[in-house]
C-alpha cells in the first residue's frame, strides 16, 4: 500500500452523482484519497478555501458558471487540473487551456483514459510541488545573502572595514554565537539603524 503522505487529494466538481461515483470507482483509495465532491463552481470555491487538494477534476459545463473559466481561475495554483468537455468542443477548449497547464479530456471517454490522465496529473503535481519547494529554498537563500550583504555594507560604512573583513567578522560572530549568518546580519543592521 502507498504511504498516506503520497496519497493525492482530489476534488471533483460535477452536479452528476453518477459521474462522481464513477470517479471514486476508477481511482484506487490507496493512491487517491480523500475524493471530495462539489456540485457547482461556487460550492467548489467555498470548499477549496478549507480543503487543500492536489487534483481538481471539472466536469463541464457547471450549473452556475462556465467550466473552462472556472478551471482557468485555478491555473496559477499548484493543483493539477483535469477538464472534461463534450467531444465536439474538445479541440477548441484544449487549445484554449493548454497554455494554462490544464489537461483536457473529451466526454465520453474510457475509464483507462481517465485513469491515465489522472495519473499524469498526479506526476505533474508532485513535480510542481518539488519545484515550488526548491524555489522557496532559493528565495530564502537569496534573502539571507541580501541580509548579509546589507550588513557588510553597514560595517564598511560605519566601522570602515573592508568587504573581506566584514565578511570574516559576520562569519566569526555566527560561529562563536552558534547562530546563522542571517541572524548576525540582522543584529548588525538593527544596531546601526536609526
Amino acid at each position: 500500500m502507498t504511504p498516506l503522505k503520497s496519497r493525492r487529494k482530489i476534488m471533483v466538481v460535477t452536479e452528476s452523482q453518477s459521474f462522481f461515483d464513477n470517479v471514486t470507482g476508477i481511482l484506487p483509495k490507496s493512491d487517491f484519497f480523500p475524493i471530495f465532491h462539489a456540485t457547482s463552481g461556487g460550492d467548489a470555491r467555498r470548499k477549496l478555501l478549507e480543503l487543500p487538494v492536489d487534483i481538481l477534476i471539472v466536469d463541464s459545463p457547471l450549473s452556475d458558471e462556465h467550466g473552462t473559466i472556472f478551471a482557468q481561475s485555478f491555473a496559477a495554483s499548484n493543483m493539477g487540473i483535469l477538464l472534461l468537455v463534450k467531444a465536439d468542443m474538445y479541440d477548441s477548449v484544449a487549445c484554449q487551456v493548454e497554455e494554462d497547464g490544464i489537461v483536457t479530456l473529451p466526454k465520453p471517454n474510457s475509464p483507462e483514459m481517465f485513469y491515465t490522465a489522472v495519473r499524469m496529473l498526479s506526476a505533474m503535481t508532485f513535480r510542481l510541488q518539488k519545484l515550488e519547494t526548491q524555489n522557496k529554498t532559493l528565495q530564502e537563500k537569496m534573502a539571507d545573502i541580501r541580509s548579509v550583504n546589507k550588513a557588510k555594507w553597514v560595517l564598511i560604512e560605519n566601522l570602515k572595514m573592508t568587504e573581506a573583513d566584514a565578511h570574516r567578522y559576520i562569519e566569526k560572530r555566527a560561529m562563536d554565537a552558534r547562530i546563522s549568518r542571517k541572524e548576525v546580519a540582522e543584529e548588525i543592521i538593527r544596531s546601526y539603524s536609526d
